[in-house]
This record gives C-alpha cells, structure tokens and sequence, in this order.
C-alpha cells in the first residue's frame, strides 16, 4: 500500500524549493491506470501556470527516483504523475484553507454521519482552533473538528469567481508541443 504521508514528505520539500505551498498528495486508480496527483499553489497568487507545473513535475520525478534508487519503494507498479493547479473549486484540504476561503459555499463529506447526514453543503463560517463552522443549508449551523472531514470542496459561484483571480493560461501552447515532441517515434 502506497503511504501518502511518506509521499508528502518527499514531494513538499520539492514544492516548497520553488515557492509553492503544497495542498494535497493523493494516489487513485487501479493497476497501471493509477494517477499519483499533486497540486500545488504559488502563495502571492493561489494558482500555479503551466511552466510552474513543469518545473514542480520534474523535481518531483527526480525526488521520487532518488528515493527509489535508494531502495525505498513509494509506488508499486506504474502510475502517471499529475501535477496541476487547485483551480477555482478548489479542494479544502489544510486548516488555513478553511479560513482565507471561510464566506464560500463548500461541501463537505464526514467520516462519519453528524445529524444523520454524512454529506454538508453551505457556507463555510471558518475554522478556530481545530473546529470547522458551516451553515449548512439543510441543518443550520454545525461545528465539527477538523479531523471528522474526510473531504470538502469549494462550489463553483459567481461570488467564487469573482474572488478568483482568473488562471494564467500562458505556456499551454509550449507545453502541448513539448508533449507531442515526445510522443513521436525516434
């Protein structure tokens, strides 16, 4: 089994070399259509452009391959590596995502069910301390410590977007070719 805190440990060092803050590590998938996916933000902008995915993309690689010739055995078997930008609706994974985005409309999925219901939606209230406040639209306000989330995400509003500073999408182009150059036979 693929241990995704050892991964963390490797890959945010590499992250944070070039600046950027690292907002989740997660392995999905069967067999060799397995996705190990990275995201990542530059702090002064929340996003991370093509070229800053490249350059993360590439130490990450070498990390992990470091790691490997040195007989540790992070992933087994094949997987492709994704390494992107957390994008408008984005995933709420660390406590001080809760708060810079406390105002937006969230969902939030519990470990385990609170009121009957395993499933949140409504405005995110913040964080203090380790509890996390929405106002969810069914129940009202409900307070839940942190560690009971097992996944929550922004919902894609007009209020979002226009919080959102629009994404950089310069260097797509070079990117596309890059990948067509390697997709060619020698």
């Amino acid at each position: 089994m693929t241990d995704i805190t050892r991964l963390s440990q490797i890959i945010e060092p590499e992250a944070a070399a070039l600046g950027f803050e690292l907002v989740r590590v997660k392995l999905s998938g069967l067999g060799e259509g397995r996705t190990l996916q990275v995201m990542a933000e530059d702090p002064a902008t929340r996003q991370l452009v093509v070229e800053q995915c490249m350059a993360l993309s590439r130490r990450i690689s070498e990390a992990i391959d470091t790691a490997e010739e040195h007989g540790e055995e992070l992933i087994a078997g094949a997987y492709h590596l994704e390494v992107s930008s957390p994008g408008i609706d984005r995933p709420l994974t660390r406590a001080k995502d809760f708060a810079e985005w406390a105002g937006h409309e969230a969902r939030i999925s519990l470990v385990d069910k609170v009121d009957g219901r395993r499933d949140l939606h409504g405005d995110l209230l913040g964080i203090e301390g380790e509890i996390v406040a929405i106002e969810d639209r069914k129940s009202g306000r409900i307070e839940l410590p942190l560690a009971q989330i097992h996944a929550a995400k922004l919902v894609l509003t007009d209020r979002l977007i226009a919080a959102t500073k629009p994404l950089d999408t310069s260097g797509i182009d070079e990117f596309e070719e890059t990948l067509e150059e390697e997709k060619a036979p020698d």
